[in-house]
């Protein structure tokens, strides 16, 4: 099989590409250039996609004997991703940019390439794992090693991308058995720091970094009566779930500190109150998709209706390193008849914002995903159990 081996310069992308070649494949590696700033150089964890880690990726290729490229995927990158992360900064959501590059980069215009180019299958360094049914399904399931499990941001993936997919890393019990293997093998990277933090702000600073990118407009700190308790220089300095950096200058009547509950860019408002009120008990997203068949329809899980409506049971995860609680979900109309994916879950789940991905787990298999469109309290705004007002 002809095998493109995605190359970021890293410890796993280069054992997953020497697992390739020892399974026999006819492997290729390719590192993605993702920024037009050649000279960019990585600082310790910070950052990937460098000059620095193109040049890791490349004497890991010549290591192993394989042909190796740098294919520019800068552009597509800098619309898909950088340009979808600020622009949903700047409509009052918080976007998960690894998501994006795997569903935009990774596994659409890349795999779409190798495709055309006569590959099979593109393999990378993920730990997550590919199990094939009886009918010769591909399934997408959590790795071996739960503390390094990538399933979550692999969520996006479709039955069509699963099929042409490879992660040799998936079944390995632990990162210190990939880095033994790496040294074993000859390759320079065996101890080189994992990657951390957003890729295009090696510097971390986030804030700094958007207020570059999006005009600061000064606006209202309201409570969620709507009473005005602050001013901000911009929303998009504010997080769901911040507890620091408010700039309130009164305390809260019962002298609780304030939380962010939600940014209203219409408004330009940023929302605050008590712990208690960051508790979702429902989100839902009309940008969905199913990781595989359907997961009611291929019998994965099976529905059961409640009122007059079919849910399936599943487990739910909307950070990468969050715990999945139990949750049952659905398909609805949503805004002007487009369906969307709601989640109830079993229990509140704390800080969950717009624009985050709600992952959806049935045992260890992801069934499906969709990007948070809108989520409802669980704690009223007043006796009368008002929902949260969706951003």
């Amino acid at each position: 099989m002809r095998v493109l081996a995605a190359m970021s310069g890293g410890v796993d992308s280069a054992v997953a590409a020497a697992r390739a070649v020892d399974a026999g494949h006819d492997v290729v590696g390719v590192h993605l250039a993702l920024s037009r700033m050649p000279g960019t150089l990585r600082t310790g964890s910070r950052g990937c996609c460098t000059i620095e880690d193109s040049l890791d990726a490349r004497r890991a290729a010549e290591r192993l004997g394989i042909p190796f490229y740098v294919w520019d995927f800068s552009e597509r990158f800098a619309d898909d991703v950088v340009g979808d992360f600020i622009a949903e900064y700047a409509a009052g959501r918080t976007p998960n940019p690894c998501m994006r590059c795997n569903e935009r980069i990774k596994f659409a215009a890349v795999l779409e390439k190798a495709l055309a180019l006569g590959f099979d299958a593109v393999a990378t360094g993920h730990y997550a794992h590919i199990v094939t049914d009886a009918a010769g399904n591909r399934e997408l399931h959590r790795a071996s090693d739960e503390a390094k499990d990538q399933s979550y941001v692999l969520g996006v993936l479709t039955s069509e991308q699963l099929a042409h997919a490879m992660f040799p890393l998936g079944t390995t019990p632990s990162k210190a058995v990939v880095r033994a293997e790496a040294a074993s093998r000859g390759l320079t990277v065996a101890q080189k720091p994992d990657s951390h933090d957003i890729c295009f702000i090696p510097d971390g600073d986030t804030r700094g970094w958007l207020a570059e990118r999006i005009e600061p407009q000064q606006g209202a700190i309201v409570d969620r009566s709507g009473e005005t308790l602050g001013s901000h220089d911009g929303a998009t300095s504010y997080t769901v779930g911040q507890r620091k950096g408010l700039g309130i200058g009164r305390p809260a009547p019962d002298g609780r500190p304030r939380f962010v509950l939600e940014v209203r860019p219409r408004t330009n408002e940023v929302v605050v109150g008590p712990r208690e009120a960051l508790a979702v008990r429902e989100l839902a997203g009309a940008r969905y998709s199913w990781a595989g068949l359907d997961p009611v329809a291929s019998g994965v899980t099976t529905a059961e209706v409640d009122g007059g409506t079919s849910w399936f049971a599943c487990d739910v995860q909307v950070r990468a390193h969050g715990e999945p609680v139990p949750a049952r979900a659905r398909l609805a109309a949503g805004s002007a008849s487009a369906p969307e994916l709601v989640v109830e879950m079993d229990a509140p789940l704390l800080g969950v914002a717009p624009g985050q991905t709600a992952v959806l787990y049935v045992g260890t298999r992801v069934v499906g995903q969709c990007t948070i469109d809108r989520t409802t309290s669980a704690v009223p705004v007043d006796a009368a159990a008002e929902p949260a007002r969706a951003s």
